[in-house]
C-alpha cells in the first residue's frame, strides 16, 4: 500500500468557503441590476469563474492534492479557452 498523506481542514475554513460563495452569488445577483451593458455578462462570468475556482481548489481538495493534479487542471482549462477563442474567431469572421 502507498503511504497517502491526509489533511484535515479545519470547519471553520468550509464556513469561510461558504460565506466566500454565498457573498460572490449575492454579488451576482446584485450586478444583474447594475446596467453595464455587454459587461454585465461578462461581469457574471468572471465571478462565477472565481466560484468555480475556489470549489476547485476547496470542496475538490486541489490545494492539497500533487502539483500535476493542478498541472492537468490547467491544461484542461486552457485547452477550453482556446476553443472558445477559435469559435469565436470563426463566428466573427463569417
Amino acid at each position: 500500500m502507498s503511504k497517502e498523506n491526509h489533511h484535515i481542514v479545519p470547519y471553520w475554513v468550509y464556513f469561510a468557503v461558504l460565506g466566500a460563495l454565498l457573498f460572490l452569488t449575492l454579488i451576482t445577483v446584485l450586478i444583474t441590476r447594475v446596467e453595464l451593458g455587454a459587461l454585465n455578462t461578462a461581469a457574471a462570468m468572471l465571478i462565477a469563474s472565481v466560484k468555480g475556482f475556489i470549489v476547485l481548489l476547496y470542496f475538490m481538495h486541489l490545494k492539497f492534492d500533487q502539483k500535476i493534479y493542478a498541472i492537468m487542471v490547467g491544461l484542461v482549462i486552457a485547452v477550453f479557452i482556446a476553443v472558445i477563442i477559435i469559435t469565436f474567431f470563426d463566428y466573427f469572421y463569417r
